[in-house]
């Protein structure tokens, strides 16, 4: 495995917010207003009183995650491609009655869309 693919240099938050993509197409962000990385927060659906744990449970039920930290306003997971053992980063920040998103390749130009697929499988679970 690269060394690499086992940085997490590019995740985190900065003055508690997420962190703006890199300059390559693998990433997507809700607080990124730049158009190939900007996609929709998520809504937090009514009744939902802990959206993280909520959020965290649909993550696991997901292949081939691990949650890396899990507060009460932020989660960090990995995903890892099941060929390559790529690995992606996804947080979710906690933002009022939404969750910021960022998904982001850790390697490669391009992840031929598979942040934002993720992202939006996510959210129609979460829905």
């Amino acid at each position: 495995m690269a060394k690499q693919s086992r940085s997490i240099a590019n995740a985190g938050l900065v003055d508690g917010a997420l962190q703006a993509c890199p300059n390559r197409p693998s990433c997507v962000c809700s607080t990124d207003p730049r158009k190939p990385h900007a996609i929709a927060a998520l809504t937090i659906p009514e009744g939902t009183e802990d959206a993280i744990a909520a959020l965290a449970e649909i993550i696991r039920t997901m292949p081939n995650t691990r949650i890396l930290k899990q507060e009460a306003n932020y989660l960090h997971a990995t995903f890892t491609s099941r060929v390559f053992r790529f690995i992606d980063d996804v947080e979710l920040l906690l933002d009022g009655d939404q969750v910021q998103v960022r998904s982001v390749s850790r390697v490669g130009h391009s992840d031929l869309g598979a942040n934002r697929k993720r992202v939006e499988a996510i959210r129609a679970r979460f829905q």
